[in-house]
C-alpha cells in the first residue's frame, strides 16, 4: 500500500499530499488493545488501567496517522543553485518489528533547479512519512524519493539520526546508541564535492 497520494494541483504549484491508507477503526483498536493487555496478564479492572485500552488505541492511531498538507513551492526566479539545508527536524516513528518508537532528527538538503520549496514543508514531509510503522532506512529513502519526484532538483540528500527504543528498552538494552542513515540523489550523490559538503554540514550538529 502506498504512503501518499497527490490530489490535483491547485493554483500555482501546490500539490496536496494525502495519506493513501484506510481510516483507523478506533473501536476495534480499543478492543484489540484490551485483549492484548489481558493476554499479557494485566488486570483491566484495576482503577489505574480501566481506561488504558482506549488511551493505547488513540496513542497508536496518532502515531500512525499522517495529516495531509500542501507541498508549496515557488519559481526559482533568482536561479539559486547552491545547497539549501534544514537541520534538526524532529523525527518520531515506530519500529515495524516491535511497534516501539524511534526518535531523532532529520537533516534534509537539496540543490534547487526550477522550483524552491517552502522551508516549513521539510518538516511537514518528514512528519508525514514518519507516521507509520517502518524501518529507519525506509523512512530515509521515502522522504528523499518524494522530494526528488516533486521538485526535480539537481540533488537531494536526507540524513536521519535516531535512537531506537527497541534497542534501549528491551533486547540488547543499549542506551544512547544512535543509528544514522542517508539517502542521496543527483549531484549530492554523484559529485564528490557536493556530497562532502552536504554530509559535513548535516553531521556537524
Amino acid at each position: 500500500m502506498g504512503t501518499e497520494r497527490e490530489q490535483p494541483r491547485r493554483s500555482g504549484w501546490r500539490p496536496r499530499i494525502v495519506p493513501d491508507r484506510p481510516t483507523a477503526d478506533l473501536a476495534a483498536a480499543e478492543q484489540a488493545a484490551a485483549a492484548l493487555l489481558t493476554a499479557l496478564g494485566l488486570d483491566l479492572t484495576d482503577v489505574n488501567l480501566v481506561d488504558t485500552p482506549r488511551r493505547m488505541a488513540h496513542a497508536l492511531a496518532e502515531l500512525t496517522t499522517a495529516s495531509d498538507f500542501e507541498l508549496t513551492s515557488f519559481p526559482n526566479t533568482e536561479g539559486y543553485d547552491e545547497l539549501v539545508l534544514v537541520q534538526n527536524i524532529p523525527v518520531r516513528s515506530l519500529c515495524e518489528h516491535h511497534m516501539l518508537p524511534f526518535v531523532g532528527v532529520a537533516h534534509i538538503g537539496y540543490l534547487p533547479a526550477d522550483r524552491i520549496l517552502g522551508l516549513s514543508k521539510f518538516a511537514r514531509m518528514t512528519d508525514f512519512h514518519s507516521r507509520q510503522p517502518q524501518t529507519q532506512e525506509r523512512l530515509t529513502k521515502r522522504i528523499a524519493d518524494h522530494l526528488q519526484r516533486e521538485l526535480e532538483p539537481y540533488g537531494v540528500g536526507v540524513v536521519i539520526e535516531a535512537e531506537h527504543t527497541c534497542m534501549s528498552l528491551r533486547g540488547a538494552l543499549v542506551d544512547g546508541a544512535r543509528t544514522v542513515t542517508s539517502a542521496l540523489f543527483g549531484r549530492l550523490r554523484d559529485d564528490a564535492r557536493s556530497r562532502a559538503e552536504f554530509l559535513s554540514l548535516a553531521r556537524s550538529q
